[in-house]
């Protein structure tokens, strides 16, 4: 299903200021015990990645 980019939110790494629309295939998706899933920017691995609405 195609995602109508305007109502994509874009999300940002806010350790290296890498970029994508939220739940793109280009973050990565780790789990992490005790916390479960969370997106993991491809650049620098960080996971501190917020959402703007």
């Amino acid at each position: 299903m195609a995602r109508d980019p305007a109502t994509a939110h874009e999300s940002r790494c806010r350790n290296c200021g890498f970029e994508a629309p939220g739940g793109d295939a280009e973050w990565t998706r780790i789990e992490v015990p005790k916390l479960g899933r969370m997106t993991q920017c491809p650049n620098c691995e960080s996971t501190d990645v917020i959402t703007r609405r």
